[in-house]
């Protein structure tokens, strides 16, 4: 497999951080329109419900009076089951001393009582503003469900979403002539809570509506309300419980409440009783009468005909934008932030749509609250790691750059630096260091191939081990000699001596290296060494298809002319008037001017106290 350049990596760096952001972006979306799993319902509910409470006001319901069959009631009028005198009284009661202006009964009489009290209750079903119970069960079973006599229903309207009934509780056939009747039945969410009721059910060519929406038809002027979506209505819970009036149904018994206390109300008879085994979770609370939930959405329904109901958003189009930017920005930060960064940056977002979807939830229904948030997970889950690979990717290649060019203790000053990018290309001044064999084409023209290539290597070495003890940076070989310089990538002040010491440096190793070559009888070696100073631009200017670091400008091209000059010159290192105006640690002996090769004025020439200081003789050009 051929390796990526850095070009070739970035456009792949690229394509893949789009692609990362699209999935995001495809997962935000998905969440609003296509079924989720059901981890993902579970958390989108359990944050509506979080929402909902929050949302709860404690404003008193003035419309609706809940009546409670409760632990305290049946202690003082008696065990349960009533008898259905007692229960007739209960709602003659309310009716004709307290001015109800309906009840609805949240309990299914599927047997025949004491017949005084049934023959009370089904007259007062056929022409009182009573609506009495039936619940559907919506569960296919190899028997389907079948008890009492359906009573009621409309024939079917074609509405869209009705809710399919597979069997039924009824009343007893003695109530089978009531005016009103209202389905008590509902369908849980997985996690056991009710926060969705089936307005509308559907059996066997009629439709049935629930229990408050019966009670709403019938008594507040209210008409067909329409399901959500899949035939339910979501249940705001906009009250706290609190808000409602609930009553001891001993109370009502008993007449000890005034009588303008439900007046004109409409009210919902049931039990919180734990002998009747009506409770059920909700987002509010975990445990509350069953009743509750007809009460909250006939509250709801009551908002809605007063026209207090929230305006529609359109929650779904915002959680999806919501996701897109998230996405876009991801595609700009990621490769311009530290994962850490990042993580900050997509935490900051996850809390900006919390409570951006706090605000949206009273408005929308159906949006998925999590989506977005499944967006960022995904984000930080796939995408920050990956980013955080290839910053480890550029790490390590300029790591392994910089340690062809430059000593190991450069390399860790160079981390320690705040520099985004050592190696992007910078103006600076620096010190060129220009070396290479005298005479290398005889040395090496008679010796066979393998003792030529070792003469190169072991001269070499002795050129560039000085340049990186003394913390140069190595530009290029050239065959038989080195291209060096000092103050990039880092800038450093004493430049121009370091180059110098490195320069005496080589001349030693070079002047031992030779020695030893003529004690085995070989012919000796001498270096030739141009340096000079001045701006130059130092950095990175490589392609796609190789990188190599240099250095340009032209104290460069000095440095290889007084390099070239120093062939014909009896001296080791010829220093260019920069480098000798710099120098604090080296004296530095003039040697006069020349005009070197592409330049029109001469040039002064240098050498170091401590090298060969023989008269030259300058004449003309070099």
């Amino acid at each position: 497999m051929q390796p990526l350049y850095p070009r070739q990596l970035f456009l792949s760096a690229t394509v893949m951080r789009a692609f990362i952001a699209f999935v995001a972006i495809l997962l935000g979306a998905w969440a609003q329109w296509l079924p989720a799993p059901t981890e993902s319902v579970f958390a989108n509910e359990w944050l509506r419900d979080r929402f909902v409470r929050w949302h709860a006001v404690a404003e008193p319901e003035s419309r609706i009076a809940v009546i409670d069959i409760d632990e305290s009631s049946l202690a003082d009028v008696g065990p349960w089951p009533w008898p259905r005198s007692r229960l007739a009284e209960l709602l003659e009661n309310l009716f004709a001393h307290y001015g109800a202006k309906g009840v609805a009964l949240d309990m299914v009489l599927p047997e025949p009582a004491d017949h005084t009290g049934d023959t009370r209750l089904a007259m007062l079903s056929q022409h009182g503003p009573v609506v009495l119970a039936q619940a559907f069960d919506y569960v296919t079973r190899p028997m389907p469900l079948r008890a009492g006599q359906l009573t009621g229903g409309s024939p079917a309207s074609g509405i869209p979403g009705i809710v399919p009934g597979t069997g039924f509780v009824a009343n007893h056939a003695g109530l089978a002539q009531a005016r009103l009747t209202g389905n008590i039945g509902f369908v849980p969410d997985e996690d056991g809570a009710i926060r969705r009721l089936p307005l509308l059910t559907a059996f066997e060519g009629r439709e049935y509506a629930t229990l408050s929406l019966a009670l709403f038809e019938c008594c507040a002027g209210g008409g067909r309300a329409k399901p959500d979506g899949a035939g339910f209505r979501r249940i705001p819970f906009k009250r706290d419980w609190s808000s409602y009036m609930v009553i001891r149904a001993a109370d009502i018994l008993n007449l000890s409440l005034p009588e303008a206390a439900i007046a004109g109300r409409l009210v919902l008879v049931g039990s919180s009783s734990l002998g009747l085994t009506d409770r059920v979770a909700t987002p509010l609370t975990s445990y509350t009468s069953g009743v509750m939930v007809h009460a909250a959405l006939l509250s709801a329904l009551l908002d809605e005909q007063a026209g207090r109901e929230p305006a529609a958003w359109p929650g779904r189009w915002m959680a999806a934008l919501f996701s897109i930017l998230v996405g876009l920005a991801a595609v700009y930060t990621l490769p311009r932030f530290s994962a850490l960064s990042n993580v900050a940056i997509l935490g900051g977002a996850a809390l900006a749509w919390l409570a951006l979807a706090y605000w949206i939830a009273p408005h929308d229904a159906d949006f998925s609250t999590t989506g977005p948030l499944a967006s960022l997970l995904f984000l930080l889950v796939v995408a920050v790691p990956f980013d955080w690979q290839i910053s480890q990717w550029k790490s390590r290649r300029l790591l392994d750059t910089l340690r062809h060019y430059v000593a190991p203790e450069v390399v860790d000053e160079l981390l320690r630096s705040d520099l985004k990018d050592p190696l992007a290309p910078r103006q600076g001044s620096v010190t060129t260091l220009i070396a290479d064999m005298e005479g290398y084409t005889g040395q090496v023209e008679r010796l066979p191939m393998e003792d030529a290539a070792q003469l190169t290597r072991d001269f070499l070495d002795c050129l560039t081990r000085p340049v990186l003890e003394k913390h140069g940076t190595l530009d290029k070989y050239t065959g038989d000699g080195l291209v060096a310089f000092w103050g990039a990538p880092l800038p450093i002040e004493n430049h121009a001596d370091l180059a110098l010491d490195a320069a005496q440096q080589i001349v030693a190793e070079v002047r031992r290296f030779s020695e030893a070559r003529q004690q085995a009888g070989k012919p000796p070696l001498r270096v030739r060494i141009g340096i000079e100073s001045g701006i130059a631009m130092a950095g990175d200017f490589g392609t796609s298809f190789r990188s190599i670091y240099t250095a340009v400008g032209d104290s460069v091209n000095t440095a290889s002319r007084l390099q070239e000059l120093a062939r014909d010159l009896p001296y080791d290192i010829v220093v260019g008037a920069e480098t000798a105006a710099l120098a604090q640690c080296h004296r530095c002996k003039p040697l006069g001017e020349v005009v070197l090769r592409g330049k029109e004025k001469p040039t002064s020439l240098y050498t170091l106290e401590a090298a060969d200081t023989s008269p030259l003789p300058l004449a003309g050009e070099g």
